[in-house]
């Protein structure tokens, strides 16, 4: 069977339909097999209840004709009437009997021929009983018997006994014959039923076993496809956190390389354009003062240093606020939020706690990051009109919702692939363990809530250890 199952493996599914298909087939062949059987059997026993019947119309023939005789015989001996009567009664029997006999014959030319035979030598043999009765009843019994001792009609008697005879023995055999028959086509009608029957549960056997097949093929598939989704899975998993790894590993590489492109602006480029404005400022004092135009020439690059100084001051701020290293995240919110409102025309709302925390480096980056990618998104999108941005901080970790009367966001934006931005402020958020939630409410606008646990957001002072 199991080279069967990998033989028929490779040819597809379809092969489970195939006993139905026989078992059907071999029902249908079996149901003409068993009708031409009974068919055969059938005409068996027609054939078997004609000889039957045939022998018994010979026989009740033969019967009738024998006991004419004697009833002649009888009233010949005796002179007695009821013999004369039960001999008429005999005799109107005999034209019945054989017609019946002739009837059962129809169709077979040599049985009518003996037929015709009979009722040629019957009438001859009724009209010498008749004399024999009529001689009796005019001359008397010593006539009649003197007569009957001269064998009249003898020979028509022995012709009629031979016929019958032979008719008799020929019914015989056609009766063993259609017996012997009847028994072999019910015989033979027994054995394809037991055949057919044995074949039928074989293909049965076979059915089940190549479903039983199918079946553990399937679930050894199945089985099969659930490993590697859940193989699928776990390798997703991990290069999902490979991926948040490598996200959150960039957002700090690229938060340090701006915190060092700006240190290196200020220090560095801002000591290029302090220096030069000072010698600006001498030559100023020193040589411009004959010459309008040299003057003229000087206050112009004294205005493109300090166009260069506050290029450079935005430049770093941008990068990396220095109110957020120097001053703390309250007042980086509330400059963010002083230069959106002061170049949007925003009506702006702030409520900070009483006392900063201390936050760590990287949350306190990640909550200005997320209010400034906010602010930015209000500023495109949102045409709002008021901007309302609030901070709390308690046991459980930090608060920060910031919310605007605008035209909110719809709900096919929240989780559409082109939207960085949010997804950007989610990654900070899960990063250290909070979590975002966006949403646009039935009146309006759009409300941003950030929560941080205090594990990761609060800096916790550490205890100096026992000298």
């Amino acid at each position: 069977m199991n080279f069967l199952g990998e033989a028929l493996d490779g040819l597809g599914r379809w092969y489970v339909a195939l006993p139905p298909f026989l078992i059907i087939g071999f029902l249908a062949a079996l149901f003409f097999l068993t009708g031409a059987g009974q068919e055969r059997l059938q005409e068996a026993s027609v054939r078997l209840q004609d000889s039957a019947l045939r022998e018994h119309a010979v026989d009740e023939l033969q019967t009738v004709i024998a006991r004419s005789v004697a009833t002649q015989r009888g009233y010949l001996l005796t002179g007695d009437q009821r013999y004369l009567k039960s001999h008429d009664k005999v005799i109107a029997d005999v034209e019945p009997r054989l017609e019946r006999l002739r009837l059962a014959y129809q169709g077979s030319t040599t049985a009518l021929a003996d037929v015709r035979a009979l009722h040629v030598l019957i009438g001859k043999r009724l009209v010498d009983l008749s004399m024999l009765v009529a001689l009796q009843q005019s001359q008397g019994a010593a006539a009649a018997i003197s007569l009957l001792k001269t064998r009249v009609g003898a020979d028509a008697g022995e012709a009629l006994t031979d016929i019958l005879e032979q008719m008799r023995s020929r019914e015989a055999a056609e009766h063993a014959e259609a017996a012997a028959n009847w028994s072999r086509s019910s015989m033979l009608s027994r054995w394809i039923t037991i055949a057919g029957t044995i074949f039928n549960m074989l293909l049965v056997g076979v059915a089940a076993r190549l479903v039983y097949m199918d079946m553990r093929h399937r679930n050894a598939q199945t089985a099969e496809l659930r490993d590697q989704k859940l193989k699928l899975e776990r390798e997703a998993e991990e290069r999902n956190r490979e991926l948040v790894e490598l996200s959150t590993h960039l957002q700090s590489v690229a938060e340090r390389e701006k915190a060092s492109l700006a240190r290196e602006l200020h220090d560095e480029l801002g000591g290029l354009l302090v220096g030069a404005r000072m010698d600006i400022s001498w030559v100023e004092q020193h040589l411009a003062q004959d010459d309008p135009s040299m003057k003229q020439r000087l206050h112009r690059v004294q205005q493109s240093l300090a166009a260069g100084v506050d290029l450079k001051r935005r430049i770093i701020e941008e990068l990396r606020p220095t109110l957020l290293d120097n001053v703390g995240l309250f007042a980086a919110l509330r400059w963010q939020l002083k230069v959106t409102c002061g170049s949007a025309g925003l009506h702006c709302i702030e409520s900070y706690p009483a006392e900063e925390p201390r936050l760590s480096s990287e949350a306190a980056i990640a909550l200005f990051r997320i209010a400034q990618e906010a602010f930015t998104n209000i500023l495109k999108h949102a045409a709002a009109k008021t901007v309302d941005i609030t901070l709390n901080v308690d046991a459980d970790g930090i608060v920060m919702q910031i919310s605007d009367d605008g035209t909110g966001i719809p709900a096919g934006r929240l989780t559409a692939a082109g939207s960085h931005g949010l997804a950007s402020m989610r990654h900070r958020v899960r990063a250290l363990g909070g979590r975002l939630d966006v949403r646009s409410p039935a009146s309006g606008g759009t409300v941003l809530l950030v929560q941080m646990p205090a594990a990761a957001a609060l800096m916790h002072a550490q205890v100096p250890a026992p000298v």
